[in-house]
């Protein structure tokens, strides 16, 4: 295959990918320049600002966040580039939306993979929806409290203020996307680098020992580092096809897809959030201890259980795939 060919083909890669998002977020961008025309996006923010001071962050990230999280991490990152200007949020504010993005986004998505998984949906929503929470509050109270990273934020893009007309709107929202269809072709790019030169494989090994530690049965083990690695709905995926099988234990299946809706695409991801001025010590290290602990507690927590309790609460007794 010619330097040419290869090239057209992660194109057409990252034009398909990004066809799919365009088209969620093409809405979301419009209904919030609607909200904003009619001067309601303060009302809003002023609606997610107890929430979001929990975490010391402003009022407006709460739209961010609830953005991504009914959409996508893309449809968060373009309001975020709409209203962030402005605010001049520091490294670590931005850490910390990155980190409860990374956290809780795309659930109606990634909660229906689960549910088809077994893992019942009233469980996996306020899992994840909590944990961002924490995860956030514990992460701006160290870096308050330490007085880490408190410089104003380098943000690699965000979108152009420019004029106030709505044609000047549209030509900033255009050069949005075009920058989000570059990143994805990026991440395109760079993800099968790493695969051709085993860094895959190398991480794969590495976090084996991570999964044996908090307790996840070896059977689960391959397909939840590949979902660590590669995204949930890949990962979801596999343990739909080995639950099919018969080859995973409920409780596995349960603290797998519990794993990765924490941790899941790693390096995509975390790529993705430091474009938008995290540090890499809340988005990646400090992503990974905090999936490390609750889920070595969640584990111990459910072990105690009955499997009448888990089956009622935790996990469908019969998955319907």
């Amino acid at each position: 295959m010619t330097v040419l060919a290869a090239a057209w083909k992660q194109i057409k890669e990252a034009s398909g990918v990004s066809f799919i998002l365009f088209r969620i977020m093409v809405p979301v961008v419009i209904a919030v320049k609607i909200l904003s025309e009619l001067g309601l996006v303060k009302y809003i923010a002023t609606a997610f600002e107890p929430v979001m001071s929990l975490v010391g962050l402003p009022g407006e990230m709460g739209l961010v966040w609830a953005t991504a999280v009914i959409t996508n991490m893309y449809g968060g990152i373009v309001i975020f580039a709409s209203i962030a200007p402005g605010l001049h949020m520091s490294t670590a504010q931005l850490t910390v939306i990155g980190c409860m993005i990374l956290v809780a986004h795309s659930m109606p998505v990634e909660t229906t993979i689960a549910r088809k998984t077994g893992v019942r949906i009233r469980f996996m929503i306020p899992f994840r929806i909590l944990c961002a929470l924490l995860f956030g509050f514990i992460l701006n109270s160290i870096y308050t409290m330490g007085g880490f990273l408190q410089e104003e934020g380098s943000i690699l893009w965000e979108a152009s203020p420019g004029s106030s007309s709505l044609a000047a709107w549209g030509i900033s929202q255009l050069r949005n996307l075009a920058v989000i269809f570059f990143i994805v072709l990026v991440l395109i790019i760079l993800m099968k680098i790493l695969d051709k030169l085993g860094i895959t494989r190398l991480m794969n090994r590495i976090l084996e020992p991570v999964l044996t530690s908090m307790g996840i049965g070896k059977s689960a083990g391959t397909v939840t580092i590949l979902g660590m690695v590669l995204g949930i709905s890949y990962g979801g995926g596999l343990i739909i096809r080995d639950v099919n099988s018969g080859k995973l234990s409920s409780r596995d299946v349960f603290f797998s897809i519990s794993l990765m809706g924490l941790s899941h695409a790693i390096v995509e991801d975390t790529l993705l959030m430091m474009s938008l001025g995290g540090s890499i010590t809340g988005i990646f290290f400090g992503r990974l201890a905090f999936t490390w602990i609750v889920i070595s507690c969640l584990v111990r927590f459910v072990g105690k259980i009955s499997d009448t309790a888990f089956h009622r609460y935790f996990f469908r007794a019969r998955s319907v795939l």
